[in-house]
């Protein structure tokens, strides 16, 4: 449903407060001052997509300000984009100023001060989403703010398409479709703030390959962290956990079974070294991020066929170390197999 909310039936001399009250209640907390002294003429139309929030605004001249005093503590991170239907607009966000003309998109962020100045009358599309949406670290996102994007090529020009096409379908939709719009909104705007910001780090095959080996790299290096999960990594990347899996759906994999067969596979490579000083299965387990030895066991037995313990001690007779594969494969048969013959299992 779309709300419209105008200053047309309000007197004139509480029009300005009206619209100031209409602004903090639709879009953010801000301080608003008109720049003319007549009565002030103001409409803004909204509605959601999911959990986007897509607002057109027509006004007279006037300067908005996001200060420190107006973000609370409670306030929700949200990342905003504007784009200039008509008229200019004097853009201020981290101390860069960004000259907004017609066409032009500004990527910013509601936690954060900032400032519009327009001169004269305008019209603008706002477009607000939660920031834990976006699969963008916070740095990519400071890069860009307080600098106009041309919507003219490149992914700046099938995001402004994208765009116009939402701000025509008012009318209320499926909750389904409302949240794969606000997915598409979502994917293309994180794809255009690592476009601009990170132009020589592009993967030639998938936007996403640059991101999906830093995600690889921090599973790495916390593999020995019991809270290491989808959750976690997806914060430690500011990106949602749905976004996170969708980066996985070309892996033939699942970031929670990646996790587990790289802790199975250096626990084994543990458990089958040989030297004086030997650790116990526990403490092996524990070591790589296993918080139950029980359930450690379980799950080691069905990927290598054998029990920790009796793997430990088939590679201790055999008088050598070993290596496990990097992809498991198939399961072992106990009777008759030589202990070098172990292979893990598929997960």
């Amino acid at each position: 449903m779309t709300v419209v909310l105008s200053t047309q039936a309000v007197p004139d001399p509480e029009k300005a407060a009206y619209w100031s009250e209409v602004v903090n209640r639709t879009l953010v907390p801000m301080s608003v001052t008109p720049r003319n002294a007549g009565p002030f003429d103001g409409r803004i139309a909204t509605h959601r997509f999911g959990y986007l929030q897509v607002s057109t605004v027509e006004a007279d001249a006037k300067r908005i300000s996001r200060t420190p005093a107006l973000i609370g503590p409670s306030s929700e991170a949200l990342v905003a984009v504007g784009v200039q239907v008509s008229g200019t607009a004097t853009f201020v966000q981290d101390g860069r100023t960004a000259e907004v003309g017609e066409g032009d998109l500004v990527v910013y962020e509601t936690a954060r001060p900032y400032s519009f100045d327009y001169p004269q009358r305008f019209a603008t599309h706002v477009f607000q989403l939660p920031r834990r949406n976006l699969a963008v670290p916070d740095s990519d996102i400071r890069r860009i703010a307080g600098s106009p994007i041309s919507t003219s090529g490149g992914v700046g020009a099938a995001l402004s398409h994208f765009l116009t096409a939402l701000t025509s379908l008012a009318k209320g939709r499926p909750p389904l479709l409302a949240h794969r719009l606000a997915d598409g909104f979502a994917d293309l705007l994180s794809t255009l703030i690592t476009e601009q910001a990170r132009p020589d780090d592009r993967d030639p095959d998938t936007t996403g390959g640059a991101l999906l080996s830093r995600v690889r790299e921090h599973i790495e290096r916390n593999l020995g962290d019991p809270d290491l999960s989808p959750e976690s990594i997806a914060q430690a990347h500011g990106m949602s956990v749905r976004y996170l899996h969708r980066l996985f759906e070309a892996e033939q994999t699942t970031v929670c079974r990646l996790i587990q067969r790289r802790r199975l596979e250096e626990c084994s490579r543990e458990l089958a070294r040989r030297g004086r000083a030997t650790p116990t299965v526990a403490a092996v387990a524990h070591r790589w991020g296993f918080s139950s030895p029980a359930h450690f066991s379980r799950v080691f037995r069905a990927t290598y066929g054998v029990p920790p313990r009796e793997w430990r001690a088939l590679h201790a007779a055999q008088g050598r170390g070993f290596t496990a594969p990097s992809t498991p494969s198939a399961p072992v048969a106990r009777r008759t197999e030589r202990p070098g013959a172990f292979r893990p299992e598929s997960m």
